[in-house]
């Protein structure tokens, strides 16, 4: 059950990361290139974390 569900996670990372990209590029243009980077950054590093914690479950490390 674990393991279905840290792969879940994994998914669920994945497509947060790729849609949150998404809406950074598609968003109106008004907004500030400051405001763009640190959305960028967040839809990038959120993922990246909660996948090198989930890889940890599944590679049966404590």
């Amino acid at each position: 059950m674990q393991k279905i569900s840290t792969r879940i996670f994994i998914y669920a990372s994945i497509t947060f990361g790729i849609l949150g990209i998404l809406i950074v590029i598609f968003q109106p243009k008004d907004n500030s290139l400051l405001t763009r980077l640190l959305l960028a950054n967040v839809f990038i590093i959120l993922p990246s974390f909660a996948l090198s914690v989930a890889g940890k479950y599944l590679n049966g490390k404590p």
